[in-house]
């Protein structure tokens, strides 16, 4: 169960010159901590709201338009469920082979004429780089939801809030992360957002053939965030406050073979966590598939779940803000 939320601090309300007003979300290494300190306010008051009123008008009269070219349950119905709480209304396009994409229309020219119709874009694209070129061609507010291995910014903002309101700091962290660390882009913008908080310390625990990617672990290191690499999970168990668990993405390999001798590389269990803390917590950025057994969901360690709720009001707060209500 979600935490009590407590009495919010910030103000909402019609604010044109703040910040993030018309500005396009694209890249973790946008924000600053002082940013995400603004973010996560807003996000816990958004909480608040939904907790007490439920739906509210403060989008009331703006679209968002909703462009997936890649198959999304949870983000795209998030962004969907965030937009209809806060009174706005939504343009899903979650089928593009129905759509002019079908027919040989450029992402250029698709967000363009969305651009037209609605106030702000969220679009998950297959290609490293389409959201900041969309950016260049929407003429309103882009929000990445993920382009191919690249990032996830959404996702790793939504992660660290969740851990800000499960354990209550982000500073002084153990964060061990499992599984597939070379095509989870979630992980890697995870990894840079960290290196915003103080006394960060990062596992990376992967089969050798899913390590994270080097230019990764580089930025990481510069930050002065210490970083070990391991194949075995029992050797950092003990010592780490989150646990963020991924799936080996079958999407991502071209020999069917290869995955099949990783896909159960981990499994987490009651029984292999019983090494862990009492105080930490599991994540996983969904869908699962083996890695984590069922038989642990109720563990109240399990946070995964409400780290979906959670992404609600962080992708809230995200839209109030380009939107230059927050």
């Amino acid at each position: 169960m979600l935490t009590k939320a407590k009495k919010p601090h910030l103000p909402l309300g019609d604010h044109q010159t703040a910040p993030w007003y018309g500005k396009d979300i694209l890249s973790v290494k946008q924000f600053n901590r002082a940013d995400l300190e603004y973010i996560f306010g807003v996000a816990h008051e958004m909480r608040i709201m939904v907790e007490r009123i439920g739906t509210f008008d403060l989008l009331k009269g703006k679209i968002l338009a909703n462009i997936f070219y890649e198959p999304s349950t949870r983000t795209a119905s998030s962004f969907m469920a965030a937009m209809e709480r806060l009174g706005g209304a939504v343009i899903p396009i979650s089928e593009v082979k129905y759509s002019s994409v079908a027919k040989g229309e450029s992402l250029p020219d698709t967000v363009r004429t969305l651009g037209c119709y609605a106030d702000v874009i969220v679009l998950r694209h297959p290609e490293v780089g389409s959201a900041a070129l969309a950016a260049q061609y929407a003429g309103k507010p882009v929000i990445n939801a993920g382009d191919g291995v690249g990032e996830h910014p959404t996702q790793a903002l939504l992660d660290t809030f969740t851990i800000r309101e499960e354990l209550g700091r982000l500073d002084n962290l153990t964060v061990t992360m499992l599984g597939d660390l070379k095509y989870g882009r979630t992980v890697h913008s995870l990894a840079r957002l960290l290196t915003q908080f103080n006394g960060i310390r990062l596992n990376c625990v992967s089969p050798k053939i899913l390590r994270m990617p080097r230019d990764v672990l580089d930025e990481v290191a510069e930050k002065g965030i210490p970083q070990k690499e391991h194949t075995l999970l029992d050797k950092v168990l003990p010592e780490t406050d989150v646990l963020y668990v991924t799936r080996v993405q079958r999407e991502r390999f071209e020999d069917a073979a290869v995955y099949e001798k990783v896909k159960n590389a981990f499994i987490i269990t009651p029984d292999v966590m019983k090494a862990a803390k009492k105080e930490m917590i599991v994540m996983h950025p969904l869908p699962r598939i083996t890695e984590i057994s069922m038989d642990f969901d109720n563990d109240p360690r399990a946070a995964y779940f409400r780290q979906m709720e959670y992404g609600l009001y962080v992708r809230m707060a995200l839209l109030a803000m380009v939107l230059g209500k927050a």
